[in-house]
């Protein structure tokens, strides 16, 4: 059976996680881990801090638990990619025994876990702004990271909706944490998440899988393949690592968001961004164009 990073830890003499107690403060790794094996071992037993934001959210839910219900703290926690990766694994090792099909949204797990046995889980967790405090850049780096997974969350979901696609959840879940081996390396190695960003900075035109062998001793999407598998993640996901060009439509929803928010930073790569999300939407561009400035206009609000 798989361990989340919440509640197995592989052996006695690590820190435990989170069964209803304060997560324990998880050292944080300064050197790089010589393979994968030990990269994804690392993570799969550490204790992932949350947003404060989510976690202030959750204590105030816990203090009224009878009008607590799977979709208000679903719409809370759907924001937080950390909180949903942390939720979305223990809740693999709950439905491994008990149903056949993958729990592939946040929404989803709280109903298979139940709000009571929710809170008493994660009860006290750790904070990014807690765990992070003496080190502001690597906080900023993270902020950073969880406004791009949020605002390509959004966005593939809102791709999925014009589709009328019934499975704009699952898309949405999926796209939050398409980096979500990013977020892991912020949270739990935050000095060397600050030289590779230091080494994409200095050296721009070095593709980021050479950068981050080069500091790691691997590749982040060789360590989300790993941990998708350990942790049984929803299927898009595993979709989208196998399946880098996206045949399905709600794969393509993902990669269409994440090239929009990731790679379109100058005007060339807006006009191609914009021309291709025309032709998977079946819009004009000037229509495309308009989608994507309103949804930019109410990212910017609800930030």
């Amino acid at each position: 059976m798989p361990r989340s990073p919440v509640t197995q830890p592989l052996s006695s003499s690590q820190p435990t996680g989170t069964s209803g107690a304060l997560d324990a403060s998880w050292p944080n790794l300064r050197q790089p881990l010589p393979d994968l094996a030990s990269w994804a071992h690392f993570c799969s037993q550490a204790h992932l801090p949350i947003l404060l934001d989510t976690a202030e959210y959750l204590n105030l839910m816990r203090e009224h638990e009878d009008a607590a219900d799977a979709n208000n703290l679903g719409e809370q926690i759907a924001r937080d990619p950390l909180m949903s990766l942390r939720l979305l694994a223990h809740a693999s090792e709950q439905r491994s025994s008990r149903l056949p099909s993958d729990t592939q949204t946040v929404i989803a797990a709280l109903v298979l876990m139940g709000i009571t046995p929710f809170f008493s889980t994660f009860a006290a967790p750790l904070t990014v702004e807690s765990h992070l405090a003496a080190q502001p850049l690597a906080l900023q780096g993270l902020r950073q990271a969880v406004q791009r997974a949020d605002r390509t969350a959004r966005l593939a979901h809102s791709f999925a909706i014009h589709r009328n696609d019934p499975s704009a959840p699952a898309v949405h879940c999926a796209a939050l944490l398409h980096d979500f081996a990013d977020l892991l390396l912020w949270s739990l190695a935050p000095e060397l998440a600050l030289q590779v960003q230091a080494h994409q900075h200095a050296h721009p035109l070095t593709p980021r899988a050479d950068v981050q062998r080069n500091v790691l001793n691997i590749e982040l999407s060789a360590l989300e393949k790993a941990l998708i598998q350990h942790w049984r993640l929803p299927p898009l996901l595993h979709q989208l690592r196998h399946d880098e060009h996206g045949r399905n439509p709600q794969a393509q929803c993902v990669l269409w968001a994440v090239n929009w928010v990731h790679h379109t930073a100058n005007d060339e790569a807006r006009d191609e961004g914009e021309k291709g999300i025309a032709a998977f939407l079946d819009l004009s561009l000037p229509a495309t164009r308009q989608l994507l400035h309103e949804f930019d206009e109410t990212t910017a609000e609800t930030r």
